[in-house]
């Protein structure tokens, strides 16, 4: 297996050993190998694409809202005359707050270039793979179409923060203007929640603390006493863990990966004991590249491009997700090859932040972990089984 890259090689020169330019793509030399034709020269090329891109979204080819420019320019070089795209591509977010098609028309209509909801991969989107939690009664903090993204993801029960509240007035206390004035009975009675699930940072970061803190205390009966005996506390599904990300300001803004840092030492600070995650998903957990690697292969196996996928391309600007997620799964995938796995999936995520991360061995279903397999079988062809390398190549598109 090839190393990863430099965190800070340019993408925008040939590299050495094959390497891509970007610049390249439409024959110049050491230009990525492409299957169909290339847009705007009419050459045709016969070699399959044996690579895929993952792309980060904000701080790379938006701040905000706003279109950093060369993204543009860059993505008219990965379609052809038709405008489809000559190589997988992957828009990996750790965005968590709109469904999967909502986001594809956002960047199709930024970029230029038709993308489908496939192509999209939001933090929150390897949930459809945890199906022993879909029929659960799940609280669902985050922001956005809430239930509409848990329902899309499977879950079948997830109540919001905002239900929870109305239905227990007397929890939600900070904001004065917002306590009842007259109590009335309630006229359904929630049932037992039994798992959180954390999409990504809330508005009202109190009300949703106290009532997840309330929740995870009285094992799912927050109208209950707090229960110090209830530990370890109902499974806490999170994703997105960036603790800052870039926006239009001149310096980062919270993300989700603060409010959880609050809600941990909420916990602690409570219990005395660590809050613990059944699953982290969004860069930079396994889980959430393994994902991301399956959508590659899929986009392949719909092209009907036979060739295997050697490599993924991550594109990135954080350190602490987009670098680190891909040196990470690089070196997961090292070590597998050296350990001789029988597949190139194990369903676990690696934690790393503090609190204690859960392995997935056993708390995910075997049959995401056939349908992540089925999609790389089918391009282990004639006996070939090459390692997938993971190369990074922050802020290529800036420079």
């Amino acid at each position: 297996m090839r190393r990863v890259l430099p965190p800070l090689r340019a993408l925008l020169r040939p590299g050495p050993a094959g390497l891509p330019a970007l610049s390249g793509l439409c024959g110049a030399p050491g230009g990525l190998p492409a299957a169909g034709e290339c847009s705007g020269s009419g050459r045709k090329f016969s070699v399959l694409p044996s690579f895929g891109f993952l792309f980060d979204i904000d701080g790379v080819l938006v701040r905000g809202k706003t279109p950093i420019p060369a993204a543009k320019t860059a993505f008219r070089k990965l379609v052809n005359s038709q405008g489809q795209f000559m190589v997988p591509v992957v828009f990996v977010t750790n965005a968590g707050n709109c469904l999967r098609q909502e986001k594809a028309d956002q960047l199709s209509q930024l970029l230029g270039v038709p993308i489908s909801q496939d192509q999209v991969m939001m933090s929150h989107s390897p949930l459809r793979m945890f199906k022993r939690y879909h029929d659960k009664c799940v609280l669902v903090s985050g922001q956005g179409p809430l239930l509409d993204i848990a329902q899309d993801l499977g879950f079948c029960q997830p109540i919001t923060i905002e239900t929870l509240r109305e239905k227990h007035p007397l929890l939600d206390v900070v904001d004065h203007d917002r306590r009842p004035n007259v109590l009335s009975p309630s006229a359904v009675e929630l049932p037992k929640i039994e798992a959180v699930v954390l999409f990504g940072e809330p508005v009202r970061w109190e009300t949703n603390l106290q009532l997840i803190i309330d929740v995870l205390l009285t094992s799912g009966y927050p109208g209950n006493p707090y229960h110090g005996e209830n530990y370890p506390h109902i499974p806490v599904l999170a994703c997105n863990m960036d603790l800052m990300w870039v926006a239009e300001a001149q310096s980062p803004r919270f993300g989700h990966g603060t409010f959880m840092v609050c809600l941990e030492n909420i916990y602690k600070k409570i219990t005395g004991k660590d809050l613990k995650y059944e699953a982290l998903m969004g860069k930079p957990s396994k889980v959430t590249y393994q994902y991301a690697e399956y959508l590659i292969r899929a986009q392949a196996v719909e092209r009907q491009w036979q060739h295997p996928i050697h490599t993924l391309y991550a594109v990135g600007d954080n350190l602490m997700t987009d670098v680190y997620g891909a040196n990470l799964y690089n070196r997961y995938l090292e070590e597998n090859s050296r350990e001789g796995s029988k597949s190139w999936v194990q369903a676990k995520v690696a934690g790393g932040r503090g609190p204690t991360a859960l392995s997935q061995d056993e708390e995910i279903d075997n049959s995401w972990e056939n349908e992540l397999a089925s999609a790389a079988a089918a391009h282990c062809r004639n006996g070939t089984n090459k390692k997938l390398g993971v190369f990074i190549f922050p802020k290529f598109l800036q420079n």
